[in-house]
């Protein structure tokens, strides 16, 4: 679904967004082990990642195969009358017509491999970025992979496994299962606290059905955070943010948590809800929801909810490294904007198509997004809340993560785009 904003609305994007795509490549960010900083795209529809500069104009640098198994995989699921029917489900749903064969990436600690999961396949695999071979395969429980999250020594990635309710923790330079999880249904959103200690699930429910009206929220499923242990594996804390938002006075709200923001002392947390063109702040130590944040709608959007993406209204949120910015992604209203974290004021609304993604830049100063509807990739500046840079990727860009390659990686030495 792709729509405009009103002529008001995008007469004040156009006077305060302007785009820099002729401007020179950003210097490369290279640590003394000799890797280059970068950005990984995933081109959720294509099975590609491209590899962009970390910052500035976010120049391509090339780009990587990320299924390069693909007719191997295809026969094996075209011979399980099972995992075919779940193929074709994911198809018809969740990837709007489309195969899924990229969710969401990670490189390994030396920049020799990108980590990523399959939602199609089934699956978690390592890729060798400099012959796009793959260095091992894990095959989650159930019959989709989805998101993921990487400790903060880079040394262990967690996934969710959608249909069984399980996320599964990987050692990620040798694919093997160091532990694992139960969640709520459809565990979604993963993220490793900043010491390393636990990792927070966000379980989403059922995205998929046309029960979408606020009186049957209920029949979603059973959608709660699941806080565990990042050693043990074992559940410390589960947040059911129905009672919370309940408490706030937002019963009409789901509370089937999406993308998440901490702040840089992991106080508050920020987070976007099924349906919700918005999002709310929670107080981890009193754990309550203090505030919330209505953005506005763009009028062309229709208000039937079943034509919203997998429930989504606004998909995408990232903080500023200095905790003062908020970006958001306004999925289905086409537009991105930073928000002020004092006052909640947004700023200049910044159009793009279906944003589904927002990450920060490698030199911290401006958001990333991903337009999925126009195959670019996008940076707002966080401190006026502008476009300084955007860049033609592949199909259906999602999750941008930043990682890193060796210092002199152009693309893999065949099949190179």
């Amino acid at each position: 679904m792709k729509t405009a904003l009103t002529p008001a609305i995008t007469a004040v994007a156009a006077a305060l967004a302007v785009t820099v795509t002729s401007a020179a490549p950003a210097a490369s960010a290279t640590n003394p082990d000799g890797l280059r900083e970068v950005l990984f795209v995933g081109n959720n529809w294509e099975g590609t990642a491209d590899v962009l500069e970390s910052s500035g104009a976010l120049t391509k640098i090339g780009r990587v195969n990320v299924v390069p198994d693909k007719d191997e995989r295809l026969l094996e699921i075209h011979l399980n009358p099972v995992k075919l029917a779940y193929f074709l489900g994911i198809r018809m749903t969740v990837g709007e017509g489309h195969d899924q064969y990229v969710d969401d990436m990670y490189s390994t600690p030396d920049g020799s491999a990108v980590v990523v999961s399959r939602p199609s396949f089934a699956d978690v695999v390592s890729i060798d970025v400099a012959t796009n071979k793959v260095n091992w395969r894990f095959p989650v429980s159930g019959y989709r992979s989805d998101h993921m999250a990487v400790s903060p020594d880079g040394k262990r990635v967690a996934v969710s496994a959608s249909t069984s309710n399980t996320v599964h923790v990987l050692d990620i330079a040798t694919g093997r299962q160091t532990g694992s999880f139960k969640t709520g249904d459809k565990p979604h959103e993963n993220v490793f606290t900043a010491d390393g200690r636990h990792i927070w699930n966000s379980a989403i429910g059922e995205v998929n059905t046309a029960l979408d009206d606020p009186l049957l929220d209920w029949t979603k499923g059973d959608r709660k955070i699941t806080v565990v242990d990042a050693d043990t594996y074992r559940t410390v804390k589960v947040i059911d943010m129905r009672e919370r938002l309940d408490a706030f006075g937002r019963k009409d709200l789901s509370d089937a948590v999406r993308p998440v923001a901490f702040t840089p002392d992991e106080s508050k947390l920020y987070f976007q809800v099924s349906f919700f063109n918005g999002f709310l702040e929670y107080d981890v130590a009193a754990d309550r929801i203090t505030r919330q944040k209505t953005l506005p709608k763009n009028p062309a959007t229709s208000e039937d909810r079943t034509t919203w993406v997998n429930d989504s209204r606004h998909h995408g949120m990232s903080m500023s490294p200095k905790g003062d910015k908020l970006c958001i992604a306004g999925t289905m209203d086409d537009y991105a904007t930073v928000v002020d974290r004092a006052t909640l004021q947004e700023g200049p609304l910044v159009t793009a198509s279906k944003p589904y993604w927002a990450t920060v830049s490698g030199d911290g100063k401006s958001c990333v997004i991903s337009e999925s509807g126009s195959d670019t990739v996008t940076a707002i500046d966080f401190a006026t809340g502008r476009k300084v840079a955007s860049v033609a990727v592949g199909d259906h860009p999602q999750r941008v993560r930043l990682g890193h390659v060796a210092a002199d990686w152009t693309g893999p030495s065949a099949g190179r785009d």
